[in-house]
């Protein structure tokens, strides 16, 4: 009988943008938990949420990088990469969790509404992705690159065209990019979770009359919570999962199976 396959990643290299709050943080301390040292980024003016992330990892007896970083901007991109690769020598594991939203009706919708919204929700994780990936393939020893879609990047829904757009082109550049790299031996999925109970989610939920139109479309009914998701994360980070690449991950509580 062949050895169960691992789900621990020690001593792996992780980053994970946007972990100041949220699902990036809850990925961020369970990937430490997990056995790898962990990369914090957070926007300019956030480092007090990344410091906090930083404490939960350190606490697991893990190293911590805390650096800040913009996904929209090339240049903190590479920046971050330098970083790491200095003062680490390697990344092995990226987690592309920053995002946000503009909630608003395809009518409403600027031009500069859906320019932030793709250049952090698409054109971010691409360029992460990019950069990482070079890292990856000159070092040659592989990597996880895991991209954070949305189930509604798979269904249509309703004030977030633009949302919607770049989860959507998430899902497909995964697709690309773990073809283009397999032969790299590095894995590139996504995950696609439901609607989770994060800061960014809350503010689009003010509304009772809101909160309880999106629960009542969850099967499981209720929204997600970060620890609803990380299980997903670690599966695509391990090593459980060395033969799974080019694939979404769908944690909706059964959202798209109606």
């Amino acid at each position: 009988m062949s050895a169960i396959p691992s789900f621990r990643v020690d001593d792996q290299i992780a980053i994970v943008t946007g972990s100041g709050s949220g699902m990036g943080r809850a990925f961020a301390n369970a990937l430490a938990g997990a056995g790898a040292d962990v990369v914090i980024t957070e926007l300019p003016g956030r480092e007090a949420l990344a410091a906090e992330t930083a404490a939960m990892v350190q606490a697991q007896g893990r190293r911590t990088l805390t650096l800040t970083l913009d996904v929209t901007q090339v240049a903190s991109i590479n920046s971050m990469v330098e970083q790491v690769v200095a003062q680490w020598g390697r990344i092995d594991i990226l987690i592309n969790n920053a995002g946000m939203n503009i909630r608003k009706w395809a009518v409403d919708v600027t031009e500069q509404d859906w320019d932030t919204v793709l250049d952090t929700d698409l054109r971010g994780v691409f360029f992460c992705a990019q950069l990482v990936g070079k890292h990856m393939i000159q070092r040659g020893k592989g990597g996880r690159i895991i991209n954070t879609a949305s189930q509604i990047g798979l269904v249509g829904y309703t004030e977030r065209i633009a949302y919607c757009a770049a989860k959507a082109g998430v899902i497909n550049l995964t697709r690309v990019l773990a073809i283009e790299w397999a032969q790299h031996q590095i894995t590139v999925n996504a995950i696609a979770p439901t609607f989770v109970n994060t800061p960014l989610v809350a503010a689009l939920l003010q509304s009772d009359q809101v909160r309880q139109e999106v629960i009542s479309r969850i099967p499981l009914g209720r929204l997600a919570e970060p620890e609803d998701i990380v299980g997903a994360v670690l599966y695509l980070a391990s090593p459980a999962a060395a033969m799974v690449t080019g694939h979404t991950l769908v944690i909706d509580g059964g959202w798209t199976a109606i």
